[in-house]
């Protein structure tokens, strides 16, 4: 069989005031009030000892385990970036996002038949709202949880790094610790949806996201939108939600923040030393542009370590 070459084509991009007429804008409806974070995601697990010994490995920093939740943070400031509860089933239930302190959490009992949620189930204490997605995923929105103490990391060594033009590094090695890739933060969470269009618009009012990058089917039709926090004049992550049309509602992964490239790869040792499940990477994303790494927990999710991601203000263009 006579073999084909690839051929590689450099994707176009077009600002949203240069769209083709072929490509219809994506909807950008009116809004209820502005999220500043994607503060944590939420589980159900049949076993939670297999979750644990994963997220330690993959560099989440436990602070409760018990028989029924497990609770871990990141060394940022954040209390929380994941919990797991015990239960029937293994199941995404959905994400928490930290609101502005300007936004009326009342009026999504109003508009949206939210409920309020006991200030025992927020890590971090506070208030906040439990809603559900056109898919019927909860959401959690939370307003005054406590921050936390930053923990210590070591220095980045990528200041350090020697190119072929520029030798920075002379008498000097690099050796970073063996140890798990100590997540920082929580970056971002990406959803399939079988009704892109309804599920695009209802994320975008509920918490008001600016639309970074759009991909389009060939009808024309938005059927991808990775979505940034709207923090003003504040860099704010190339996205911190995807909505992606597909063939059924599920959680398709989520990605944690690392300090730099070292991380990345001294984490994949770990993992797979740990006989965990790699998926993908390491490698380098076009849209976000972030260094990856992927792994599948115990019970088949994925989890991306990422560093090096894009960054944009609120008056960037689509």
């Amino acid at each position: 069989m006579k073999k084909t070459k690839a051929v590689l084509r450099q994707p176009e991009s077009y600002p949203e005031s240069r769209r083709p007429a072929s490509v219809q804008p994506l909807k950008r409806p009116p809004v209820v009030g502005r999220a500043v974070e994607l503060s944590f995601l939420r589980w159900e697990k049949r076993e939670l000892p297999p979750t644990e010994r994963f997220w330690r490995d993959f560099g989440f920093r436990i602070v409760h385990s018990s028989t029924q939740r497990l609770i871990a943070r990141g060394a940022g400031t954040a209390p929380c970036i994941a919990i797991a509860e015990k239960g029937s089933t293994n199941r995404f239930l959905g994400p928490a996002f930290r609101m502005s302190d300007d936004t009326d959490l009342a009026s999504y009992v109003e508009r949206f038949g939210a409920t309020w949620l006991p200030p025992s189930a927020i890590p971090g204490g506070g208030k906040g709202v439990s809603l559900y997605d056109p898919a019927g995923r909860s959401v959690w929105l939370l307003q005054g949880q406590m921050r936390g103490e930053a923990l210590p990391l070591r220095a980045p060594t990528t200041a350090l790094t020697n190119t072929a033009h520029h030798a920075l590094r002379v008498n000097r090695t690099v050796r970073t610790p063996i140890e798990p890739a100590q997540v920082v933060r929580l970056g971002h969470v990406v959803l399939q949806t079988i009704n892109f269009p309804q599920m695009a618009e209802w994320y975008l009012q509920v918490l008001a996201l600016i639309p970074t990058d759009v991909q389009y089917l060939p009808d024309g039709s938005p059927n991808l939108a990775f979505c940034r926090l709207d923090l003003g004049n504040e860099p704010a992550d190339h996205h911190t939600l995807v909505l992606v049309g597909g063939l059924e509602e599920k959680y398709e992964h989520s990605a944690y923040e690392v300090i730099d490239l070292d991380a990345l790869g001294q984490g994949q040792q770990v993992l797979r030393a740990a006989g965990h499940h790699h998926l993908w990477g390491i490698g380098r994303h076009l849209l976000g542009s972030q260094l990856f790494d992927y792994w599948r927990d115990p019970d088949g999710f994925e989890h991306e370590h990422y560093t090096d991601g894009d960054l944009f203000t609120a008056n960037h263009e689509t």
